[in-house]
Parts: C-alpha cells; structure tokens; sequence
C-alpha cells in the first residue's frame, strides 16, 4: 500500500468516529497555523469530508506562507472550497478575505528551538495573536472560536495521576522556556474573558503530544525527529532516561478532537486531548520506533529546549463524554508515520535526481 492510500485510509477512518463534522456542512472555517502539523490534519480531515461529501466546508486555510500552504496541499488548494488567507500570529490586526463561521486558532510558535530562541515572540504571539482574533469574531459576528492550548499549561506536580481540567501545578515564571506554558494559560484566560464581557464564544482544547506523517522535518519536537530518523534507517538517540511520561496521539485523531469540541464543547471550557491506550512513556515511544535505540548525555544547550515536565500525562474523560475516541492507536500510527515518511524520502530522492 502507497502512503497516499495509507493516509487516506486513516482520514476515512477517522472520519467515521466524528459524523458530527456534517453540522459544518455550507459553513467556512478558517484554521490558522495550517500549515503546521495540527492545523493542516484538521484541514486534511475536512478536505476528505468535502471530496466525499456533497455539501462542502469552505477552508480558509490561513498562514505566513502561501507558496507552502499550496505545496503542502497541492491540487487541493485549488478546490472552489479552499482559500489561503495571509496571517502572522505576531502582527497586528487580521485582514480576512472571507467571513468565517468559525476560527481554529493553531498559529505560533510550538517548536521547542524556536521557543528557545524566540521567548518573546512566543509569548506575544500566542496573547495578542489570540486578542485580534477574539476582536474580528466579536465584530463579525463569528458563531465559535476554538483555541489550540498545550497540556504545558499544567506545570508540574508531584502525583503520577493525569491531569485533569482544573488541577494545575507549578511553573517558574522567571525562565525563559516558559514563556511558551505561561503565554498558552493568559491565552486561555483571554478567551474566557472575552466570553464574560463581550459574549464571544470560544472553546480551548489542550493536546498532550502530538505525532504522525504531516510534520515537516524542520519540527524539533523529539517525536519528529525521531520518526524521520526511524524512516531514514537512522538508530534513535534518547537524551534522557525515557521515563517521562506522555499522552501520544495521532495527529488526525488530534484533528478529529479538535472538531468535536468545536461542535459538541461547552463555551468556556477546556478540553484534554488524550488517547487513553497512548499514555506512555518517552522510551517506550521509542522502542515503538526505533530500528536501534541508544542513549546519550544531553548537552546544555539542548536541555534548556526540554519540556520541564515528568509527567504531562492527560485524563481525557472530559472529552470522551463528547462522544470522541481514538480512530488509530499508538502503535498503528507510528509504524503508519514511519511507513509515510519512508516513501516521502524516497520520492524526494528521486525527484533530486
């Protein structure tokens, strides 16, 4: 099986967990960030539903780079239904060329390098970005927007037991690393801010970590580069014990959750992300891929990108009572981001020769 058919066997798959995604038929959504590996599974997830349905989403598919947008979905981006539209997170002000009936707001930094390097940016980003967007759908009359938290949010706590929407632990506010985790909660609190004084509705979903074939390689999350690295035939090199735990889930599942809580949430709330069958730890992700496995003492410079937390495990009941489950548990989607990845390169190659 090719990786095009690989791929689209799992969007059909997802889409028969969320036949709720029909109530945004005639409506347009624009998804910001859509070039990243969130927000371009949500818009690949709607793309299949309108070549399979007859009543189509209209995407409007926003971000800094439209030459990118195209080659990311190459002869879909120019369907009737999709639309680029310019947007970066750190400027001001938006300028949409269509009226959406509701936003997915995905845009900013989330790559560990980039949080390093840029913990202004970041932060800035992830507030006024969110301020304008809340203001266009307060003066245009948006139905919902939906916001793209972290599980970051949560800090760190001494019980092993996930967390829960509501429970919260520590973060340092004086590192710069959190610049990512503290931006994400004043975010949040934007939204529902906007919600008690102008009457905005908003929704905000909390994804633990995120995997499969739509990230680019330039991500540095460590479950990217490993799964290029598996791909590649190259041994996978861990920094650290493994012992952090993590909730994993496909990114089409994530796409999947994401249009739940943007149908079914309550305004107001937050929701985990969470494949219950996918909470594992670092090493055990990596036993999953690795062709070999060794480990290594992490330099300096790479331990100021760590995630701070041991366990950013999720408890995704809050969810799970929207009706949402996982389509492709851990192990399938791994050796499916695996194999896709595979022939990816392997194209590539061919056409650089």
């Amino acid at each position: 099986m090719n990786c095009i058919a690989l791929w689209t066997g799992d969007l059909d798959r997802t889409l028969e967990t969320v036949p709720w995604i029909s109530g945004l038929a005639g409506s347009s959504v624009m998804i910001t960030g859509a070039g990243g590996l969130v927000c371009s599974s949500v818009a690949d997830l709607l793309i299949r539903y309108n070549e399979t349905h007859p009543a189509p989403v209209r995407i409007i598919a926003a971000g800094r780079s439209e030459k990118r947008i195209r080659e990311r979905f190459g002869e879909y981006a120019e369907r009737p239904y999709f639309t680029f539209a310019p947007y970066d997170a750190t400027k001001a002000g938006v300028d949409i060329p269509v009226r959406p009936d509701y936003i997915i707001h995905g845009a900013g930094n989330s790559s560990p390098d980039l949080i390093a390097r840029e913990p202004v940016e970041t932060m800035a980003g992830n507030f006024s970005g969110l301020y304008y967007l809340l203001e266009y759908a307060r003066e245009n009359a948006v139905k919902r927007l939906l916001y793209i938290s972290s599980s970051e949010v949560y800090g760190k706590k001494e019980s092993p037991d996930p967390f829960r929407e509501g429970q919260y632990g520590y973060i340092d506010l004086l590192v710069p690393r959190n610049s990512y985790a503290v931006g994400k909660r004043a975010a949040e609190t934007l939204c529902v801010s906007f919600a008690a004084e102008y009457g905005v509705e908003s929704v905000v979903v909390r994804p633990g970590h995120v995997y499969g074939p739509a990230a680019a390689e330039r991500d540095r999350h460590v479950s990217v580069q490993w799964a290029y690295d598996a791909a590649r035939g190259k041994d996978i090199v861990m920094k650290s014990d493994g012992g952090q735990v993590r909730s994993y889930c496909y990114c089409l599942d994530v796409a999947s959750a994401i249009l739940t809580v943007l149908l079914k949430g309550q305004s107001g709330q937050a929701y985990n992300i969470s494949d219950p069958g996918a909470v594992i730890s670092i090493r055990q992700m990596a036993e999953i891929m690795a062709v070999q496995l060794r480990t290594e003492a992490a330099a300096e410079n790479e331990m100021k990108i760590f995630n701070p937390m041991s366990n950013s495990s999720l408890d995704g009941s809050r969810l799970a009572g929207l009706g949402w489950k996982a389509a492709v548990d851990a192990g399938t989607g791994l050796e499916h981001t695996i194999r896709i990845l595979k022939e990816r390169i392997r194209e590539e190659k061919r056409d650089g020769m």
